[in-house]
């Protein structure tokens, strides 16, 4: 289960891009929280709170609950707009979420135990089709992330969603329970080298071919002919 974050933020005055560029210039970032059938909140929060969260892994997984003038909100983060240039979030958005909230999540899967498999070891390659798998689940039952061992899996062998352990509370949404998560594939055969093997036992070949003369050719002749115009020897 993911564990719940506390970040401090502040109520803002002004809604719109207008409110939005002020809410900047305080060195804040602007944000909304809405969703639980209640009206928007309109909030500004402190970067240092919620910087580290924005790069963890599995961030719309994680539960935050935000501080504003003494009021507690438990929400999930639903969009992050980010400045094309710098990276840095220009626009956060929270979904608020209640006790009995069911909401849909994306759960990142880890693969341990990769050295205990025979297929990775004889050079197989680890073909992961869903790097996350989508759920339903209550706000509180959110796993951190789904595990798949590895252990014993020859080439050819696959990973299905049927085998992934699911907590009490969290469904799959996809109903394919064949559906592959990973496979082990057969290694991929690399013909560079063997082709540039081939091409450098060709090139010295080619150069001595070309010091040979040719055949018919007539050979060089021993002294040049004087040139044209030249006077002749000195007679003895």
């Amino acid at each position: 289960m993911s564990e719940t974050t506390k970040v401090v933020a502040k109520m803002r005055d002004r809604a719109g891009k207008g409110g939005a560029r002020s809410t900047r210039r305080e060195g804040l970032i602007p944000a909304v929280i809405y969703g639980d059938k209640q009206p928007p909140v309109m909030i500004a929060v402190e970067p240092k709170t919620i910087a580290r969260e924005l790069h963890k892994e599995g961030y719309f997984n994680h539960r935050l609950q935000i501080d504003v003038a003494g009021t507690d909100y438990q929400v999930l983060p639903r969009d992050v707009q980010v400045d094309p240039v710098t990276d840095k979030p220009l626009h956060l958005d929270f979904l608020r979420i209640g006790p009995d909230s069911i909401i849909t999540v994306q759960v990142p899967v880890h693969f341990r135990n990769e050295a205990a498999s025979p297929g990775l070891k004889r050079g197989g390659v680890l073909n992961i089709v869903l790097h996350e798998i989508t759920v339903r689940t209550r706000a509180d039952s959110i796993p951190e992330y789904f595990e798949v061992d590895l252990t014993g899996l020859e080439i050819g062998h696959s990973v299905h969603l049927s085998t992934i352990a699911v907590p009490e509370g969290v469904s799959f949404v996809s109903r394919d329970a064949a559906a592959t998560v990973a496979s082990i594939a057969a290694p991929t055969v690399v013909r560079e080298a063997a082709a540039q093997a081939a091409a450098d036992a060709a090139a010295p070949a080619t150069a001595d071919a070309a010091a040979t003369p040719a055949a018919g050719a007539a050979p060089a002749a021993a002294g040049a002919a004087p040139a044209a115009g030249a006077a002749a020897p000195a007679k003895k």
